[in-house]
């Protein structure tokens, strides 16, 4: 099998996750959304805080940003998706290794197992 990585920005649907009492939200394709709501969720559950890092998406200004996730700061996830995607273990593996490093979670592109031609 060989290992590719799938680029966030070719993902479809844009969800968007709501920070504390800004009203400003953070947009985040829905796909890479539902994956780090498994990660953010199992964090926060062991009232365990970290930082979320990510690319600004195309369309808005260039750069990146990082917020402080803390257990009693409120979080909002809304998904253009009625249905939640399938979930690809290993990007979720991919995440935790990430959220568990000193750097707090890195929004990666999704790994995808495509066989060998």
């Amino acid at each position: 099998m060989r290992t590719n990585r799938r680029p966030i920005s070719i993902l479809v649907g844009m969800a968007t996750l709501f920070y504390g009492a800004s009203d400003v939200p953070i947009h985040i394709e829905d796909r890479a959304l539902a994956h780090l709501k498994i990660v953010i969720a199992t964090k926060l559950r062991r009232q365990e805080s970290f930082t979320l890092s990510w690319r600004h998406p195309e369309g808005e200004p260039g750069g990146r940003s990082t917020i402080w996730i803390h257990p009693s700061i409120p979080l909002r996830f809304t998904f253009d998706e009625p249905e939640q995607p399938q979930l690809n273990p290993r990007w979720i593996d991919d995440l935790m290794q990430s959220v568990n490093s000193t750097g707090g979670i890195l929004l990666v592109d999704e790994v995808i197992d495509a066989p060998v031609r």
